[in-house]
C-alpha cells in the first residue's frame, strides 16, 4: 500500500489490547497514530491513556512511571498527573502547575477488549462501542461462549496494512473461495449502511465429514457489523458458532497492528481440545487474509467485475466520512472525487 493513497489516521474506535494486558498498577508505553502514549490502570481499576511525556521536563512516563492512586507519577522528579491530565502533586513544593496539561485519550472496555478513540480534529467520541453479543440477536449471550483464552487471541507485529483493507472484506464475497478455500462463493443476503456502521449477511454452505466418512452439506451464515474502519465484528454459525473481532489499529503513517479475538460457543459434548481447534481455525482464516493484505497496494479506482462493483463503490463512499477533510493522504484528496467512476469489467 502506498502511504500517499489513504490517510493512516481515520476517525473512530480502535483496539489497543485486551483488558488482561494491563492490570491494576500497571504502566505501559504505547505508540498509535504517530503519538507516543502511556497507559495505566488506577488503583480503583480505571484504565487511563495519556500522551506519554511529562509536561515538566519531558520524561516518557511509560518507562519507569508508577501508579499513585488515580494518578501516574513521573519517574524523573515525582510529579503526578491525574486521568484528566492535570498536575496534582509536585513533591518538593505545595503549589501545583495549573498551566500545563497532558493530552488525554478516551478509552472504553467491552468484552475484555480495550478500545481507544482517535479523531484527527480532537473531537470527543461520536458514538459508543457495543458488546459484540448485543450486535447479533442470533448469537446468544456472553454466557453461551467460552472465555477467549490464549487460543482465541492473535496479535500481529507492525505490518504495512491499512484499516480499510479489513473493512472492504465486508463486501468482497469472491475472496472466500480463493483465500479461505470455501467450497463455493457465498451469497449476499443483506447489506445495510448506517451513519457509523455497516452490516452484512452472507450465506455459505460447506461440507462436514460424518463419523462414517461421508460428507453432508451444512448451511452456514456469517453476519458482520463494521464499526468505523477499525473494528469488524462477526458471528459465523454452522457447526457451532464463533463470534469474532478483527481490529486494525494504525501505529504510524505506514504500519498497523492487527488483533483478532474469537469466542467459541459452548456446545454439548465438546471438550477443550475441540474448542481450541475451532478458535485456531478462525485465527487461521485471518492469517490467510493477512498474507494478502501485507503485500497489497491500495488501488483507486479499482478494476472490478460487474457483480462486485456496487459493493465496493458503496463501502468506499461510506468510508469517506471517517477521513476528515484536510487529513486525507496527499494523493487521496484528488482520487476521492473519482471513486464513483469504477472500472467494471465483464463478470465471469
Amino acid at each position: 500500500m502506498s502511504p500517499m493513497a489513504l490517510s493512516m489516521k481515520p476517525t473512530g474506535w480502535f483496539q489497543i489490547g485486551w483488558s488482561t494486558d494491563i492490570q491494576v498498577g500497571d504502566v505501559k508505553p504505547l505508540r498509535y497514530f504517530g503519538h507516543d502514549l502511556v497507559a495505566y490502570r488506577t488503583e480503583s481499576g480505571r484504565l487511563v491513556v495519556l500522551n506519554a511525556y511529562c509536561e515538566h521536563l519531558g520524561a516518557h512516563m511509560g518507562h519507569g512511571g508508577t501508579v499513585a492512586g488515580d494518578d501516574i507519577r513521573c519517574p524523573f522528579h515525582g510529579w503526578q498527573w491525574s486521568p484528566e491530565g492535570r498536575n496534582t502533586c509536585i513533591p518538593y513544593q505545595k503549589a501545583t502547575n495549573r498551566v500545563r496539561r497532558i493530552g488525554t485519550w478516551s478509552t472504553a472496555e467491552r468484552d475484555g477488549i480495550i478500545y481507544l478513540w482517535h479523531d484527527a480534529e480532537g473531537r470527543d467520541p461520536q458514538y459508543d462501542v457495543p458488546s459484540i453479543f448485543d450486535l447479533f440477536p442470533s448469537c446468544g449471550t456472553a454466557d453461551d461462549y467460552h472465555e477467549l483464552g490464549e487460543a482465541g487471541r492473535f496479535q500481529s507485529d507492525e505490518l504495512p496494512i491499512h484499516p480499510q483493507y479489513a473493512a472492504e472484506n465486508g463486501v468482497d464475497f469472491a475472496h472466500f473461495k480463493y483465500v479461505h478455500r470455501a467450497d463455493e462463493i457465498p451469497t449476499v443476503v443483506h447489506r445495510e449502511f448506517g451513519d457509523t456502521d455497516f452490516k452484512t449477511e452472507l450465506a455459505l454452505n460447506f461440507k462436514r465429514r460424518s463419523a462414517d466418512g461421508s460428507y453432508e452439506l451444512v448451511e452456514g451464515r456469517t453476519r458482520a457489523s463494521l464499526l468505523g474502519l477499525g473494528l469488524g465484528f462477526s458471528h459465523a454459525d454452522g457447526v457451532g458458532s464463533i463470534c469474532s473481532l478483527t481490529a486494525v489499529t494504525p501505529v504510524d503513517d505506514e504500519h498497523s497492528i492487527l488483533r483478532f479475538s474469537a469466542w467459541a460457543s459452548k456446545e454439548d459434548g465438546e471438550d477443550e481440545v475441540r474448542v481450541v481447534k475451532r478458535q485456531r481455525n478462525a485465527v487461521g482464516q485471518l492469517k490467510a487474509d493477512i498474507a494478502i493484505w501485507e503485500h497489497q497496494r491500495y488501488t483507486e479506482p479499482p478494476g472490478l467485475a460487474t457483480a462486485e462493483a456496487a459493493g465496493f463503490r458503496d463501502i468506499r463512499q461510506w468510508a469517506r466520512r471517517f477521513y476528515p477533510e484536510g487529513h486525507l493522504g496527499s494523493g487521496a484528496a484528488e482520487q476521492t472525487a473519482g471513486t464513483d467512476e469504477f472500472q467494471a469489467g465483464n463478470a465471469s
